[in-house]
């Protein structure tokens, strides 16, 4: 064998340990972070607050794609669907979040329901949300190690996977020009022993201001912040966005000890009336963590519509005598 033969041996052997590794610190029962990560935050809401479902009036649907860590063999790849719509009649909202996440040999999922009940304060509408549905967890059993897996008793050499219910909790409130919501996830702590993953309570608070520059809505600068934190370990993030003529953004946001990020994106009305409108954002992060040595950082893509829902006028017929 070459001595390049054997660097390349050596080097797919070395990401193959530090994947493994990765994923052993995921897949333990040390509590990590187990809810969706994303740099785009403020235009996902709802899959960590259920108050959120349906407060603004419109009907909304929302994905997201993130590829986490460019450059590592099973880096983290990350798809969020939320769509929520109100139900005026009842002063309420609804609300539906699936996530699918990959990281190595584990595989993560999870499908929440969201009720919000709204209630009109001031200028603005405040939110009452609960959410509840199953969480699961997998793991494979393609693993590549210094060591033999089967050693550790954590690491299930035949595959293994786990579900369990899940419920969630937060208030939120929206007015026309910012945003706050306190939320919780998680709070029944589902215990996964098949895969020894140990759901932990996760608290959020949200919120985010649009100012228009000079009173002038052709350019509006919204600064905003995610506070994230499992009452052992929190990260921050900070973000501010420009939004040009309603049409074009362009932002940078940071995570604390993890990553700056630039992003841009796009947006337009839609429908016959210009009452619907749809994006779509791009971002990427620069790792600023000892990870940037060995990654070319991370990419995600949103794209979003919404629309409102109008009740077509009740035409009624009275009869006149006086007329035939």
């Amino acid at each position: 064998m070459s001595p390049l033969d054997k660097a390349e041996k050596n080097e797919t052997r070395m990401r193959g340990i530090l994947t493994a590794t990765v994923g052993l610190c995921m897949a333990g029962a040390a509590f990590a972070q187990q809810d969706p990560q994303l740099t785009q935050y403020m235009f996902d809401r709802l899959s960590i607050n259920p108050a959120v479902a349906g407060i603004s009036g419109q009907i909304c649907a929302t994905g997201f794609f993130r590829q986490q860590w460019t450059g590592f063999d099973g880096a983290p790849k990350t798809g969020l669907f939320n769509a929520q719509m109100p139900i005026k009649k009842i002063s309420s909202g609804v609300g539906l979040s699936v996530y699918v996440d990959q990281l190595g040999q584990q595989k993560s999922n999870f499908a929440r329901l969201s009720y919000s009940y709204h209630i009109k304060a001031g200028k603005g509408v405040f939110g009452v949300g609960l959410s509840a549905g199953l969480i699961a967890h997998s793991l494979g059993n393609n693993w590549i190690a210094r060591d033999n897996p089967s050693d550790d008793t954590a690491i299930p050499t035949g595959g293994a996977s786990d579900t369990k219910f899940d419920l969630g909790g937060g208030l939120y409130y929206k007015a026309p020009t910012f945003w706050i919501g306190l939320s919780a996830t998680h709070l029944t702590e589902p215990e996964l022993k098949d895969v020894s993953i140990k759901g932990v309570r996760h608290y959020f608070v949200q919120a985010g201001y649009d100012w228009a520059i000079k009173g002038d809505k052709k350019y509006i600068l919204t600064p905003s912040t995610l506070i994230k934190s499992d009452a052992t370990s929190t990260q921050v993030d900070l973000n501010a966005t420009f939004l040009y003529n309603n049409q074009v953004w362009l932002g940078v946001g940071y995570r604390t000890e993890d990553a700056i990020a630039p992003m841009v994106g796009y947006q337009f009305a839609t429908g016959k009336d210009k009452d619907g409108l749809a994006r779509i954002g791009y971002s990427y992060d620069v790792t600023t963590s000892r990870l940037k040595n060995h990654s070319s950082g991370t990419h995600e893509i949103m794209v979003s519509y919404c629309f409102l829902v109008k009740k077509n006028p009740d035409l009624q017929i009275y009869k006149n005598v006086r007329f035939l």
